[in-house]
């Protein structure tokens, strides 16, 4: 249980990454983040299943894209570490490969600097920012230290575009780092959805959850990708529990009680091909 914060830590206000840490069996949370959970399962008893199988497509994703050469990887909204995370996971198969982690939270950032340590061939590194502000990720110094955006890399927005609402403009924010992606490069994300709940939970669950948050149906989450130099991998828009179900532990949950959606696709330019 996470027993001190910094004065830029509210500890009685529930925060996403704390929540979803303790949601993955971790004690890096406060008791608000601890409640707002436990008000969360009430509604959707497979509330803990779904991050579970949400963090499980991360690791598979990962592995993909070290597996297809990706050797950069720029995690946004990586939350609390929780082990194996997607530098392990990528440099396990490339030593060299280079991570940049994300997060808004303060306290992300104390446990990163402590936990994320690289390879010696490779390096990791942290910095603090916010998905809605791209422009300010993209042109950190610590970044540019760590990634060479010439070079494909692997964006990663698992679990955190559903806090972005429609008047923040999600499509921009993701157009804004996609622009700065080469060829070939990898984007995946995940997303959660009501849209297999009956009517009531999902009026339920809207109540309990911040007004920050904003769930899309795998139609809605598809169309933020909508883009001519993106491809998306098969199977396309998927529950995270049915995407490469054969890599995963089995058996395989049913999709209405995995309340999250994820993609992958590729980066084309012209003269490229997918």
């Amino acid at each position: 249980m996470a027993d001190h914060a910094s004065p830029r830590i509210d500890t009685s206000v529930a925060h996403p990454a704390r929540r979803y840490d303790y949601l993955l069996g971790g004690k890096d949370n406060f008791e608000a983040d601890r409640e707002s959970a436990r008000q969360i399962e009430r509604v959707v008893p497979t509330a803990r299943l779904t991050a579970l199988e949400n963090r499980a497509f991360l690791h598979r994703a990962v592995r993909f894209m070290a597996g297809n050469g990706i050797r950069q990887f720029l995690d946004i909204g990586t939350g609390i570490p929780t082990s194996p995370n997607t530098h392990e996971i990528a440099q396990r198969i490339a030593p060299a490969a280079r991570i940049v982690y994300v997060d808004n939270d303060p306290l992300v950032l104390v446990h990163a600097r402590a936990l994320l340590t690289s390879t010696p061939q490779g390096k990791t590194s942290y910095i603090e920012g916010d998905l809605r502000q791209p422009g300010q990720i993209l042109n950190d110094r610590e970044l540019a230290a760590t990634l060479d955006l010439s070079q494909p890399v692997g964006l990663l927005l698992v679990a955190v575009l559903h806090f972005i609402r429609d008047d923040d403009n999600p499509r921009a924010t993701i157009d804004a780092l996609i622009d700065a992606l080469p060829a070939d490069s990898i984007v995946v994300a995940s997303h959660g959805t009501f849209e297999h709940m009956p009517a009531e939970q999902a009026a339920a669950l809207t109540k309990v959850m911040e007004a920050q948050f904003r769930q899309r149906s795998g139609t809605e989450f598809r169309t933020l990708f909508d883009r001519p130099d993106l491809r998306l991998v098969e199977p396309g828009v998927q529950s995270v529990a049915q995407w490469w179900a054969d890599e995963a532990s089995q058996p395989r949950p049913a999709i209405e009680d995995v309340a999250c959606n994820g993609l992958v696709a590729r980066v084309v330019r012209a003269n490229t091909e997918v």
